[in-house]
């Protein structure tokens, strides 16, 4: 099951987590970009990819490959989840609607976004001290937007992609293929 991620008797650390972190998704209240309950069960047995997103980065059309991605791989049970962030130098201001307007008019976005989260600092959303705090995460704080989390179908985080590491990376591809056999 996607929501028990913590197998019996394992901890994870949390480095910016003042309280240690959720050691599940279980644990989390996920919300979508309009603001509706996100309900994890949809992610029971799929492989996700995690980005922190921005419509005015330098990266953003990153959305694009990201996009394909979810129409090569999706009906194998894969999907692609962003979530906006507005850390870097504001480069996520808009407002969810504007969010959404721009991401499927401009990229034809079908995957789901998730509300705005801080990634980084005091602040930082619970679902990213897990993404973080897990073992390949690697505890780093996100470098920029476009930093990715591959998680497996039991919900381990499997690998972390830096923001400038492209979608259709041949790496990330692998990471996504083996994850999905």
């Amino acid at each position: 099951m996607f929501k028990k991620l913590v197998s019996a008797g394992q901890r994870l650390t949390y480095g910016a987590s003042p309280d240690g972190g959720p050691e599940s998704l279980e644990a989390l209240s996920v919300h979508k970009l309009d603001g509706e309950d996100f309900d994890l069960d949809s992610l029971d047995g799929k492989v996700v990819l995690f980005v922190n997103v921005a419509s005015r980065c330098g990266l953003t059309p990153q959305y694009a490959q990201l996009a394909e991605l979810q129409k090569t791989y999706g009906d194998r049970g894969f999907t692609v989840i962003g979530s906006p962030c507005n850390q870097f130098l504001g480069q996520e201001p808009g407002s969810a609607e504007e969010i959404q307007s721009f991401c499927s008019i401009t990229y034809g976005i079908d995957f789901p976004l998730l509300e705005k989260q801080e990634v980084n600092g005091a602040g930082r959303s619970p679902l990213y001290q897990f993404l973080i705090g897990s073992e390949a995460g690697g505890g780093d704080n996100i470098a920029w937007n476009f930093e990715k989390f591959l998680v497996g179908r039991d919900g381990t985080v499997l690998a972390r992609f830096a923001p400038k590491t492209l979608p259709d990376a041949p790496k990330v591809i692998a990471a996504i293929e083996a994850a999905l056999a």
